[in-house]
C-alpha cells in the first residue's frame, strides 16, 4: 500500500521496523497534497519546507532511539488551533492577521510528540457553519464528490483526512463541527468529553478532538491531546486512560436508538436505512437495542440560536465598519439577528444550554450508549452555507449532535453505509459522561461488524 493510505499506527510500526522513514512518508504525502489541493482547498498555512525539516529531525530521533508517541506521523491542525507565529483568521476576512504568540495546547502536545505538522486546515467564518464556505479561504470541497461540501466547521480537516493528507487531523467541535464533517467524509470523528482535551481559549461546549480514518488512530491521538495544560481552567483532572485497549465484546450491551431528534430536518430515507442497518448489526453481535424518544425541543434549539447570535454580534459589532463588511454575508445576516435580542431573551437562550444538557443526560441514562444519525441529511452543495442555506434556520441539521456538546458527553461519528448516490452516512455513538474510552471501544467493535468500506473518488 502507498504510504498515504497507511494509518498512523501502521506508520509507527513501519518506522520501528525500519521499512519506512518519516522523510519518505512525508514526501509521499506532500506529493498527494500537491496533486489534490488545487481541487480540495483543504489547507491554510501549508508549509512543505517546515514539514520536510520536521521529518528529517524525526528520522534522527528514530535512529537515536528517542522517538515520541507520534514521531514522524504527518498531521494537520484546524486553523483556529493557534500555532506560534501563524495568524489565526478564524475563517473570516474580517480578522486582523497577527501572528499567534504561542502554540495552543493541542499544537504544543503534537509537536512535543514528534508529529510532522503539514499545515493548518480551513474553516468557515467564526466556525459557525456546517460548510467550508469562508470569506477568507477558498471554499473547501468533499473528496467523495467535489460538487459537495465536506461539512464544517472542521471543513478542511475532514477533506484532508479523507483525501489522504496524512492519517492524523485535529478539529474542534461546539455543535457538531468534528462529527458532521466526519460523517459526510466517511471518517472517525471524536468529540471528547468536555474538558478531556485542554482548549485555549475554553468556552462552554467547545472541544478539540481527532479526525482520522481508523478508531485506533483516534485513540492514539487522544493519548497525546488529553495531556494536561494549565491554560484551560475548565479542563478535567488529568487521568490515566488506556487509550490503546480497544478490544470490546458488545454482548449484552444496552444501546438506545434515536431516529427522531424532536426538532430540525427530517431524517432522509437513505440515512435512516444505514443507521438501522448498523443497529441490526449490533443486535446480531449480541447487543440489546431499544428506541430512544425525541428529547430536543424547538424552544431549546431556538434559544441556543438566540444566545449564539448575541455572542457573534457582540464580536462582529465591535469591529470597525470596514472589517465588518468583510464577514461572509450569511454569517453577517445571522449575527445581525443578535442585535435585536433583549437581555431577557439572551439569558433565556443561555439557559437552554443547561436544559439541553439535562434532557440529553436523562434520555441516555437507561443505556450504555446511544446510536443515532450524525446528521439527518447528506452533504449539500459546496456553495451552500448549511443544509438549509437559510440564516433564519441555521441549526436545523445539528439536532442529533449539539445535545452532547451541552451535556459534555463523549460522542463519535463513523461511517455506517452509503446513500444511493454513494455518499457516506455517519453513525453517531454517544456515551456516558467521561467514558471516552468506552465510546472508542464500541466504535472499534463496530469497525469489525460493519459492511465493506469504499474510498473517495479523488
Amino acid at each position: 500500500m502507498e504510504p498515504t493510505g497507511l494509518s498512523a499506527t501502521e506508520l509507527l510500526a513501519a518506522y520501528r521496523a525500519g521499512t519506512l522513514s518519516p522523510v519518505e512518508v512525508t514526501e509521499a504525502v506532500l506529493s498527494r497534497i500537491d496533486a489534490l489541493e488545487p481541487s480540495l482547498h483543504a489547507l491554510y498555512a501549508y508549509d512543505p519546507s517546515q514539514a520536510r525539516d520536521a521529518a528529517k529531525a524525526s528520522e534522527q530521533r528514530w535512529t537515536a532511539g528517542e522517538a515520541g508517541p507520534l514521531d514522524g506521523v504527518p498531521l494537520t491542525l484546524k486553523e483556529n488551533i493557534a500555532t506560534r507565529g501563524t495568524p489565526v483568521p478564524l475563517g473570516t476576512a474580517a480578522t486582523e492577521l497577527l501572528p499567534a504568540p504561542a502554540d495552543a495546547p493541542a499544537a504544543a502536545r503534537v509537536r512535543e510528540a514528534g508529529a510532522v505538522l503539514l499545515g493548518k486546515t480551513t474553516m468557515p467564518d467564526y466556525g459557525m457553519l456546517t460548510s467550508g464556505l469562508s470569506s477568507f479561504h477558498t471554499a473547501s470541497r468533499n473528496p467523495w464528490d467535489l460538487s459537495r461540501t465536506p461539512g464544517g466547521s472542521s471543513a478542511g480537516a475532514a477533506a484532508a483526512a479523507a483525501a489522504g493528507y496524512g492519517p492524523l487531523h485535529v478539529g474542534t467541535d461546539i455543535g457538531g463541527s468534528i462529527r458532521l464533517p466526519a460523517g459526510w467524509c466517511g471518517l472517525v470523528g471524536l468529540k471528547p468529553s468536555f474538558g478531556r482535551v485542554p482548549v485555549h481559549p475554553p468556552f462552554p461546549g467547545r472541544v478539540v478532538g481527532p479526525m482520522t480514518r481508523t478508531v485506533a488512530d483516534a485513540a492514539l491521538l487522544m493519548g497525546v491531546l488529553s495531556a494536561p495544560d494549565s491554560r484551560d481552567h475548565l479542563s478535567l483532572p488529568p487521568a490515566e486512560i488506556a487509550w490503546s485497549q480497544l478490544d470490546f465484546d458488545v454482548t449484552g450491551l444496552r444501546l438506545g436508538l434515536q431516529l427522531d431528534a424532536g426538532v430540525g430536518l427530517p431524517v432522509e430515507d437513505d440515512v435512516r436505512a444505514a443507521v438501522l442497518d448498523a443497529a441490526r448489526r449490533f443486535e446480531a453481535a449480541g447487543a440489546i437495542v431499544e428506541p430512544v424518544e425525541p428529547f430536543l425541543t424547538r424552544e431549546m434549539l431556538d434559544g441556543l440560536d438566540d444566545f449564539w447570535r448575541v455572542r457573534a454580534w457582540c464580536d462582529i459589532s465591535a469591529l470597525p465598519p470596514e472589517r465588518q463588511a468583510l464577514v461572509l454575508p450569511y454569517i453577517a445576516a445571522w449575527a445581525q439577528g443578535g442585535a435585536e435580542v433583549s437581555g431577557v431573551a439572551a439569558y433565556r437562550g443561555f439557559a437552554q444550554m443547561d436544559a439541553i444538557a439535562v434532557a440529553a443526560l436523562r434520555a441516555g441514562e437507561p443505556y450504555d450508549f446511544v446510536l443515532s444519525p450524525t446528521c439527518p441529511v447528506s452533504a449539500p452543495p459546496a456553495e451552500w452555507a448549511s443544509p438549509t442555506n437559510d440564516p433564519a434556520r441555521p441549526f436545523e441539521h445539528i439536532a442529533f449532535t449539539v445535545p452532547y456538546n451541552m451535556s459534555g458527553q463523549p460522542a463519535v461519528s463513523l461511517n455506517c453505509g452509503y446513500t444511493s448516490g454513494g455518499q457516506p452516512v455517519g453513525l453517531q455513538i454517544a456515551g456516558r459522561r467521561f467514558d471516552d474510552l468506552g465510546v472508542l471501544q464500541v466504535v472499534a467493535a463496530f469497525e469489525g461488524i460493519r459492511g465493506p468500506q469504499r474510498s473517495p473518488g479523488v
